[in-house]
């Protein structure tokens, strides 16, 4: 039997939490469609040019695990031509107008509308799902505190080695490492973000400390591989893998192709 299709509408820019948490409950009710504004459609509608193109708001919708296609659409009609070929349109509860409502009775789709008590808190899974025997492990380490298109195409890149097991530092840890103002977002919300990209199989927050407090996560998935990017690279992870017999990579921090070169640092501005 085909699941049903929700229709959601919007930019989809500086994609954070809120709007993941929406896009998993609607996934909850049949596949994910996904109407992302061009570049020019935002300018219109909201009189000011997105943060990230098109091109990039793009490849991460993309990457969400609960979004199973994404049309970009530039035009009020491309918009209500696509809602017209859904099962239902869903919207947050601020985004609920009459208009809508009355788009959705004409046409006889169903309308979802979620509130804030859905999105309350960031549901991650605790059990770590079974890694084919056939599979390497890999695992990769860090704060991913503004999780930016340059996190997804590394887990994209490390994923191409293996089953994917992300570590998320600690708060307090990357408080010690970082310095006052980190983490930006607390980790409960960055590993739900992390666990939300497709490509990742399993995100876990770190209980160790210093630039190896992924240590204990490290010794219960026994990976294969512990891949780092060139800024990630440092002398304790070298020789923590040397230590346990665990396969070292260093990947050069490239964007995906046509995509801006990102670092959280930036974005954040300290």
């Amino acid at each position: 039997m085909q699941k049903p299709v929700s229709v959601v509408s919007g930019s989809f820019d500086d994609l954070r939490a809120r709007k993941v948490r929406f896009l998993q409950e609607v996934s909850r009710t049949g596949t994910v469609h996904v109407l992302l504004w061009s570049d020019e459609y935002v300018t219109r509608l909201t009189g000011a040019a997105p943060k990230f193109n098109q091109q990039e708001r793009l490849y991460f919708t993309q990457a969400i695990r609960y979004v199973n296609q994404v049309t970009v659409v530039d035009t009020n009609e491309e918009v209500r031509a696509a809602g017209r070929e859904a099962s239902a349109w869903a919207v947050l509860s601020e985004d609920d107008t009459p208009q809508k409502r009355s788009f959705c009775h004409t046409h006889r789709i169903g309308y979802q509308i979620v509130g804030e008590a859905q999105l309350a808190g960031f549901p991650t899974t605790t059990e770590e799902a079974e890694t084919s025997p056939a599979s390497k492990k890999v695992i990769v380490t860090g704060c991913f505190d503004w999780l930016h298109s340059g996190h997804v195409r590394f887990f994209e890149e490390t994923s191409a080695l293996g089953e994917l097991y992300v570590v998320i530092g600690h708060d307090a840890n990357v408080l010690q490492l970082k310095g006052e103002g980190h983490p930006l977002f607390p980790e409960n919300e960055r590993q739900y973000l992390v666990q939300a990209v497709r490509y990742v199989k399993h995100a876990l927050v770190s209980t160790g400390h210093g630039w190896m407090d992924a240590a204990p996560e490290i010794a219960r998935i026994k990976p294969d591989i512990y891949a780092v990017n060139e800024d990630g690279d440092r002398p304790e992870k070298r020789l923590f893998c040397d230590q346990q017999g665990i396969g070292y990579v260093v990947l050069k921090r490239l964007p995906k192709a046509g995509l801006p070169k990102r670092e959280s640092t930036a974005l954040r501005g300290y």
